[in-house]
């Protein structure tokens, strides 16, 4: 190939396909026909005798030369765009609609703080929110079905840190917020004036949230490791329904610290710390990279960064009252 006689142009295309690994999506991106795309494609193939970009059912998957070339494509362009992209945007004027995945209780936390910030600083922004049923939000964020998801995403950001190809995947992340998992009850449950032991907590009867309905979660992984378990009465899908259910009732369940306040029953409940080890609850938040240097979408994320601090500090001071 003779780089002095190769259409840059092609590359912009070729960037577009690797970021939406579908062909429809990079042409309307590009503002292109998916023949003109496909054409792009074609030529691109001749000039590094490569096919780069297979068809599949769900899209196109790249060749390992196309995975090779990316990066060095992508930061390229990134640079130029970023030499040659307008210095100022006023947010006071954007009109645009995000699409946000969350559970319940991660937007009661975080929502209240951003409706607050788009009405002061942002008058044309609308928020949709969309129920997270998976703890695997990077379909959703490639297909363009949502903008942006917070939330526990424990295996996704494991492999995204330090997994092979993390290097190349569109989802990009930010770590929000760090905190740890306590055990919840009632007020007046028989737990609730002594000392939780393993036992107690082992022969009690148990609430789960998954979002999935599976009786079977990170409790369960780290009491298989001691040789124990435990009887989970039910599953339920939102944190508001699990906290209402364990503050009527005798059954116990697992939940953030930073959490509770969100279940709307704090003055029904009281925490325990758990008698195990559990590993740290992180809340992160997930982007794809076609984002990344979009003004408004920006402003969205920094204000999600800007908010967690105070609005956590203000749920872990209303929960002080459950302290036992």
């Amino acid at each position: 190939m003779n780089f002095l006689t190769l259409d840059l142009n092609l590359l912009r295309v070729f960037d577009a396909v690797m970021v939406e690994q579908n062909l429809t999506r990079a042409a309307d991106k590009l503002a292109m026909t998916q023949p003109a795309v496909s054409n792009a494609l074609k030529r691109l193939r001749f000039s590094f005798s490569d096919e780069l970009l297979i068809r599949t059912a769900h899209g196109v998957k790249p060749t390992p030369r196309a995975e090779t070339l990316w990066p060095a494509i992508r930061q390229a362009l990134s640079t130029l765009e970023a030499a040659i992209a307008p210095t100022s945007f006023d947010m006071a004027k954007a009109q645009t609609t995000f699409r946000m995945a969350m559970a319940d209780a991660t937007a009661a936390l975080w929502m209240p703080a951003l409706v607050r910030a788009i009405e002061r600083d942002a008058p044309g922004i609308n928020a949709r929110m969309v129920p997270l049923t998976t703890r695997e939000p990077r379909p959703l964020l490639i297909r363009g079905d949502i903008d942006i998801a917070v939330g526990f995403f424990p295996g996704v950001v494991a492999q995204m840190i330090g997994g092979q190809g993390a290097a190349r995947s569109p989802i990009r992340h930010e770590r929000l917020y760090s905190g740890h998992y306590v055990c919840v009850m009632s007020k007046d449950h028989p737990l609730a004036k002594k000392e939780l032991t393993l036992d107690d907590y082992c022969n009690a009867s148990h609430l789960l949230v998954s979002f999935s309905g599976r009786a079977h979660g990170l409790v369960d992984e780290a009491l298989l490791q001691m040789g124990r378990e435990r009887r989970i009465l039910l599953t339920v899908n939102q944190f508001f329904t699990g906290g209402k259910v364990v503050a009527n009732s005798d059954l116990i369940t697992v939940l953030p610290h930073h959490l509770i306040a969100s279940t709307g029953m704090t003055d029904a409940l009281i925490w325990k710390e758990l008698p195990f080890a559990m590993p740290e609850v992180h809340i992160d938040m997930l982007w794809h990279e076609r984002d990344a240097r979009n003004p408004a979408h920006k402003w969205l994320r920094d204000n999600l960064v800007k908010m967690t601090n105070d609005t956590l500090d203000v749920q872990l001071g209303h929960d002080k009252q459950l302290d036992t």
